[in-house]
């Protein structure tokens, strides 16, 4: 028997359904807004022009809401969204949204718990940005995803990219790689395909103050490579 959960998504995707190619426009910057996307499958990238440059905003994976300006009268895109790879999204109007969420608990849910943990990261991500060394930028953003998403463990898996890590941090990509290559030098993290392993968050958390209390001393950049951690046991 077919499950239920599987069943409703399935008819959700044939009614509303929006497929879109690696590559794809899936909306511009300064479009009219008139449908809200529900990521049902692939990756999608946010990004706005600041200063005439193209800049990352965020890198989003299924299940994550989208182009919700679309939800509020005359609305226009405030960042274009591209696709990463093939995928599928919910396109949805604001009428056809309004009685999802009506309808359909599970989403209502899922959109409510996606609106709180963007409010938490946009505060984790201000806290992050005003940080001037790239390492500081970088262990911070990692222990806070840590500590969100495994609180009180001693270890712990982080499934983030290269590009997520960078918009977290407000850099570029090979700036970010670099300075997790030194982070693994140092036996501070292991990166294992999309995914980075904290073997020992306190070793991690003293490496956070360390370079907190030098850019307290310098007042400038504590992009220097770390000092090793202890190696493992």
């Amino acid at each position: 028997m077919q499950d239920a959960g599987q069943a409703e998504r399935e008819r959700l995707i044939a009614r509303f359904g929006k497929h879109f190619s690696k590559g794809d426009v899936i909306f511009r910057e300064g479009d009219a807004a008139n449908e809200a996307f529900l990521l049902q499958e692939g990756r999608v990238r946010l990004v706005r022009k600041v200063r005439g440059i193209e800049r990352s905003l965020s890198a989003l994976r299924p299940g994550e809401l989208f182009g919700e300006t679309a939800l509020v009268d005359g609305a226009t895109r405030t960042s274009s969204a591209l696709a990463l790879t093939d995928g599928t999204a919910l396109a949805l109007d604001q009428t056809t949204f309004r009685r999802l969420i009506e309808t359909s608990p599970s989403i209502a849910a899922r959109v409510v718990q996606q609106l709180v943990r963007r409010l938490r990261d946009a505060e984790d991500q201000v806290e992050t940005m005003m940080m001037r060394g790239t390492q500081s930028r970088i262990v911070n953003a990692l222990l806070k995803l840590a500590q969100a998403n495994h609180p009180g463990k001693h270890a712990c898996t982080l499934a983030i990219s290269p590009l997520d890590l960078a918009t977290r941090v407000g850099l570029d990509v090979e700036t970010v790689r670099k300075s997790v290559q030194q982070l693994r030098d140092g036996n501070y993290l292991r990166v294992v395909a999309e995914q980075v392993e904290i073997p020992d968050m306190d070793a991690l958390t003293r490496l956070h103050s360390l370079l907190s209390m030098k850019e307290e001393i310098r007042g400038g950049d504590s992009s220097t490579p770390p000092p090793p951690a202890q190696a493992e046991r």
